[in-house]
């Protein structure tokens, strides 16, 4: 019997039950500090960047190349770690590259020209899209070990982090140098890793992938077939339509709001934090949604909610009507992506997850500019309608793949 097994057995009150729930538990709080300090750390530095622009005498098209490092090195290294994955573990891919992470984000700032600039990005992108990666496929573990829908859990981590981090690092923009403040960062960064990094690593995966035997999907479909691939493939797209809105909403909603709604700069501003802060609730309410309703109604539900939100928000004659509509997208969105990329992750293992991580990260890139050309063709509002189109097309997708199960074993 593999020992996934033995600890849902475990788990579920069987012998050991104790102790094994005990590890899980550990497990899961360790993880959600990991989810959290990504998204701090990540938060931290964007929020000096202009800083770091003025020192390093960008131009605004210098700084976009530069930070196409972090897209790049991201991408590049989402592709690999699911191989990592397999041959070291999650655990320990997860703390090496919270390390990494912490000490490149210290990086920018000590460059001085935007080449140096772009090729310290690199590092810091291949971090943060290996962690990613790392920490979702050892999320997916967990949540399968605990037989309980808690992956919105550790994405609601991601996004509280980030909130801290972004309020943080605006706090201390006036007081401290981007120098000072990042280098405070990679020390909390370490000093977290060194905290929860002891307990993924004592505790590793139920089992190694290699261990197990190839399992069948309840559809009758193997990991590594062309159909377990399109299936993952599937989950992918629908990662990306979310994150497609929210790299949408995060460049240009503020800008709607005060040049298509004119609305006051203070409250332009407030657009996004209302989408980022119904986000998160609709992550920290997650788990009990997703028991409630099942991961097929919850995507369903989720896409169509974030359509007729974003058509509001895209559309509305006055700024508080376009408040509103961010506000139910936020909602909308919250649960898409932990719940595809935990489908993906359980369908195809840490393959499955690098593949949902990294289409969902190209929505990310692909949102922004897709938005811009759009704009400068139509409109900006007729332009923001496609986030709308794209969440209930990945509404559509998750009704299409309801009958898509996750490997078991035999």
């Amino acid at each position: 019997m593999p020992l996934l097994n033995k600890v849902r057995t475990a788990a579920s009150g069987g012998p050991g039950g104790d102790t094994a729930a005990r590890s899980l538990s550990r497990l899961r709080s360790a993880l959600t500090l990991f989810f959290a300090l990504d998204g701090f750390l990540f938060a931290g530095w964007v929020v000096r960047i202009p800083a770091v622009k003025e020192q390093t005498g960008a131009s605004a098209g210098d700084l976009g190349l530069a930070l196409l490092g972090v897209s790049a090195g991201a991408v590049v290294t989402m592709t690999l770690t699911g191989r990592l994955c397999r041959r070291y573990g999650s655990h320990a891919v997860t703390v090496a590259t919270a390390v990494l992470l912490s000490l490149s984000v210290a990086l920018p700032p000590l460059t001085r020209s935007p080449l140096s600039l772009g090729l310290v990005l690199l590092v810091f992108g291949a971090a943060y899209g290996g962690i990613n990666v790392a920490m979702n496929s050892a999320a997916v573990d967990v949540v399968t070990a605990l037989r309980r829908p808690v992956m919105p859990s550790f994405h609601a981590a991601f996004s509280l982090g980030g909130m801290v981090g972004a309020g943080l690092g605006g706090l201390l923009a006036g007081s401290l140098s981007p120098t000072t403040h990042l280098l405070g960062l990679t020390l909390v960064g370490l000093a977290l890793t060194g905290a929860a990094g002891p307990v993924l690593l004592r505790h590793p995966s139920p089992a190694p992938p290699e261990a197990l035997p190839a399992p069948a999907t309840a559809s009758g479909a193997r990991p590594g077939t062309p159909a377990s691939r399109r299936t993952v493939l599937v989950f992918g797209v629908i990662a990306l339509c979310t994150a497609y809105g929210e790299g949408a909403l995060a460049d240009w909603g503020a800008l709607h709001l005060t040049q298509d709604l004119h609305a006051h700069p203070g409250v332009a501003a407030a657009g996004y934090s209302v989408f980022a802060l119904t986000m998160t609730a609709g992550r920290l309410s997650g788990t009990a949604l997703l028991e409630r309703l099942g991961q097929t109604r919850t995507l369903v539900a989720g896409g169509a909610t974030a359509a007729a939100g974003m058509l509001l928000g895209a559309l509305a004659p006055t700024v508080w009507a376009a408040l509103l509509g961010f506000a139910v997208t936020g909602l909308g969105l919250a649960n898409i992506f932990p719940v595809a990329v935990a489908r993906a992750g359980a369908i195809a293992g840490p393959g499955g997850v690098a593949t949902a991580s990294t289409l969902g990260y190209g929505g990310m890139l692909l949102g922004p500019p897709s938005i811009g050309f759009l704009a400068d063709w139509f409109s900006l509002p007729a332009a923001l309608t496609t986030v709308a189109v794209l969440a209930a097309g990945a509404a559509a997708m998750g009704y299409w793949a309801r009958d898509a199960k996750p490997a078991r074993t035999t």
